[in-house]
């Protein structure tokens, strides 16, 4: 995935959190200070219910619009997109000829495709793709929808591939092209198009290096559980948390006195809560890192505003896009003890903050499938993991730990 530049992909972030302009003015100010450090950033918005150029303080980002040097935004309309792209389809079938095979999806308008599951997700994750391996851009922060529709978003690509693939697997469709009905032909040849679009996605979502989530939560304790929540789902779906960016920190106030007014002493409490839950955060997700901004007295629209922000966020960092904390591998494979038969491997596999009521784990011939808050992940097993049988499995803090002794039926003599 090489852009036509040489320079390879564009650096990508994806920021996912409560609905709202919080996590829309976290993207903004975050694309701001890159723009500002001197790289070619584009802001662009997946959330259907666009907040972009009221944060911004523009009249419209409908289409793509410059707003200062080196930053250009667009609120991008997946809606519009998936019409326009089925419209270009059904173009091509009724190219190939007046033939029975595929009459029905002929028949079909593009608005009757918005509510296949997906569809809409993947189509818009392909433009992020399109302009971050195009050359145009150095970087591409994404404002995504509310918590639930981003982690379904990301999950999309690699749904849509299994679902493809146990639907219509690839050596069935490969006997479909050699046949003699040219529209089946068409249809086969698009859905590889389809395909490849596809994977390219995927292989974005998951370049740990270059492609990361940023987690916009608030310091109150319910959404302390949605946020250990949506960690752990990211871990399942492979996408690499870099940082948790905590919103509406109130000010530090003095200590409150006898004399103070209630207003005082309700916001001395309100702080100390919030400090408890940052704290309690803090301690559970380890080494990710995590940055808090002060709630602003007025609302933050404009660059300017936004400038002010990324400077609390970003103070100590040169680069405001740059991937923070570690990259550990997400699952890793190795020899815990003995030898032959009497081996025993693990796979280990990074699984932060994951409720063990939620946890469960399947095989299905060479893949192991694990499943935690909701979401439920297809891994294809080392080679020398497919020798072998589960053995034991456990939580080992933010790893889950799968042990595996050798299948004596298959095991190399």
């Amino acid at each position: 995935m090489i852009s036509e530049g040489g320079r390879g992909p564009a650096r990508v972030q994806f920021f996912v959190g409560k609905g709202g302009v919080g996590k829309t003015t976290l993207a903004a100010a975050t694309a701001q200070a890159a723009a500002h450090s001197g790289s070619r950033t584009l802001l662009v918005s997946l959330d259907q219910a666009h907040s972009l150029a009221d944060v911004l303080g523009i009249g419209s980002a409908r289409d793509l619009v410059s707003v200062a040097d080196r930053l250009d935004v667009l609120e991008l309309d997946t809606l519009a997109l998936l019409e326009a792209r089925f419209r270009s389809v059904s173009a091509l079938l009724a190219a190939a000829g007046n033939h029975d095979h595929g009459a029905q999806l002929s028949a079909l308008e593009p608005e009757e495709l918005t509510g296949l599951p997906g569809v809409q997700d993947v189509l818009g994750l392909g433009e992020i793709v399109g302009f971050a391996t195009g050359g145009r851009y150095d970087t591409v922060v994404v404002d995504c929808p509310p918590t639930a529709d981003a982690l379904r978003t990301l999950a999309a690509p690699a749904m849509t591939l299994d679902y493809i693939e146990r639907v219509w697997p690839q050596h069935r469709r490969i006997i479909a092209l050699v046949g003699t009905d040219p529209r089946l032909v068409m249809l086969v040849s698009l859905l590889e198009q389809v395909v490849s679009a596809v994977a390219e996605v995927r292989a974005l979502l998951t370049n740990r290096p270059k492609t990361t989530v940023r987690l916009v939560t608030t310091p109150e304790r319910v959404v302390l559980t949605e946020t250990r929540r949506t960690l752990a789902a990211a871990a399942l779906s492979d996408l690499r948390v870099d940082a948790i960016l905590v919103n509406n920190l109130l000010p530090q106030f003095d200590s409150a006195s006898e004399g103070d007014g209630p207003g005082v002493v309700w916001l001395t409490r309100r702080r100390a809560l919030q400090q408890r839950v940052l704290a309690e955060l803090t301690t559970s997700v380890g080494a990710t890192v995590i940055r808090s901004v002060t709630r602003s007295v007025t609302e933050p629209v404009g660059l300017a505003d936004l400038g002010g922000i990324a400077r609390e966020l970003y103070a100590d960092d040169a680069d405001a896009v740059a991937v923070l904390g570690k990259n550990p591998p997400a699952v890793r494979v190795g020899l815990e003890s003995g030898a032959g038969v009497d081996s025993v491997y693990t796979m280990r596999m990074y699984l932060p903050l994951v409720n063990p009521s939620t946890l469960t784990l399947g095989r299905v011939e060479d893949d192991l499938v694990v499943g935690a808050e909701g979401v439920r992940r297809r891994i294809r097993l080392a080679s020398v993991l497919r020798r072998c049988v589960v053995a034991a499995a456990e939580l080992d803090g933010s790893d889950l730990v799968v042990r595996f002794t050798p299948d004596p039926q298959v095991w190399p003599v």
